[in-house]
């Protein structure tokens, strides 16, 4: 195998390729990452639940393919000259690797034993923007649950319908839904649990940008192609908790604020909060006022934010660090907070058309 590539392509497709290479295995070969030389030069890292590969256009003299040994190759590369690198693999599996003055040599692995990414290209893919995959994942994979009793849970549920892409997440004190909708339909309908871990390099990979990303639906894993970058991933199997049962409406109480004034007050308040000393923010909702406190031994916080209507004096807990996610995961700058009573859940909701989400934060007791 022979190929020769430019330096900063070949880093950007070793930073990508190399974020899904298993660190410790039983299988020692997906330790490294599969270099496959013939039209395109390809990267792919597997952990055997999560697969990147990253295309790269190359000048392949020799076609063929090998298992480098994934960190010592990629801090080579990264230490080489700027320019034209050349990578020379032999029969023996001896890797020559040169760039300006600099060359190296190292040992390869045979590809034999590698094992085959699940194919999941026979299905119909659902294009979407990146940003707009980018802010479904953002805006609600803070709320997965970290508990492996539920693991159905410790993933992000997507709904597809013709007119809608839907992401939920739960993780049994808080909910976060984003719906994105698309101006042509999908003419799909499909719902699917895709792991948090997954979910995070699609994230690391999508940019800011309106081009299209895809994702292909397969029996047991999904397939998702961004620019150069295709991931695969695992689907979680389970039952999914019906978030449309829990989420209140019809909620008597509903006040519209500024979410950066509402969220600066929480983050100011939340300040003598630690892991260490947890306690609930104490809110009492007046009328136009919220006013907020909460009391550690670090200290004591007060703060008050101002919003349209009248909580009729309604005291409510919260536990900061979720009510400050969900506020940061908000895209509008005015949102409305929906409420009942003092043991039934804040709901955030958009005062508008022009967004569609949904955020939960169950109440906390509070002392007397």
């Amino acid at each position: 195998m022979r190929f020769t590539c430019e330096k900063n392509m070949l880093v950007t497709g070793l930073n990508i390729a190399g974020r899904t290479v298993a660190q410790k295995s039983a299988l020692s070969v997906i330790e490294g990452i599969l270099c496959k030389a013939g039209m395109k030069l390809s990267l792919t890292g597997y952990n055997m639940e999560t697969a990147i590969t990253y295309d790269i256009d190359a000048d392949v003299s020799d076609p063929g393919e090998c298992i480098l040994p994934a960190r010592l190759f990629s801090d080579i590369v990264k230490k080489l000259p700027e320019g034209p690198v050349t990578v020379v693999v032999d029969d023996s599996f001896k890797v020559s690797i040169r760039a300006g003055q600099a060359s190296f040599t190292i040992s390869a692995e045979s590809s034999e034993d590698y094992p085959e990414l699940p194919d999941v290209n026979s299905g119909r893919p659902v294009m979407i923007p990146q940003n707009k995959l980018k802010e479904l994942i953002s805006g609600t994979i803070f709320a997965v649950s970290e508990n492996q009793g539920r693991p159905i849970h410790t993933g992000v549920k997507f709904e597809v319908t013709d007119d809608s892409i839907t992401a939920v997440a739960v993780d049994g004190f808080r909910l976060a839904r984003r719906t994105y909708h698309p101006q042509e339909g999908t003419g799909r309908e499909m719902n699917f649990v895709i792991p948090s871990a997954s979910l995070k390099e699609v994230e690391k990979i999508l940019t800011d940008c309106d081009e299209n990303a895809s994702f292909t639906l397969g029996p047991k894993h999904i397939l998702f192609q961004v620019g150069s970058a295709t991931l695969v991933s695992r689907l979680l199997e389970g039952e999914f908790l019906n978030w449309r049962r829990v989420v209140p409406t019809g909620c008597p109480i509903r006040l519209i604020t500024h979410v950066s004034d509402l969220s600066s007050s929480v983050e100011r308040v939340g300040l003598v909060v630690s892991e260490k000393y947890k306690s609930p923010i104490r809110c009492v909702f007046g009328n136009q006022e919220l006013r907020m406190r909460t009391q550690t031994t670090i200290g004591v916080a007060e703060d008050r934010c101002s919003f349209a209507g009248d909580g009729g004096e309604l005291e409510i807990g919260f536990n900061v660090n979720y009510l400050s996610e969900a506020l940061r995961a908000i895209p509008s700058e005015e949102v409305t907070m929906e409420l009942t009573n003092g043991l039934s859940p804040i709901v955030l909701t958009p005062v508008d058309d022009k967004d569609d989400f949904a955020y939960m934060v169950l109440p906390v007791r509070i002392k007397g």
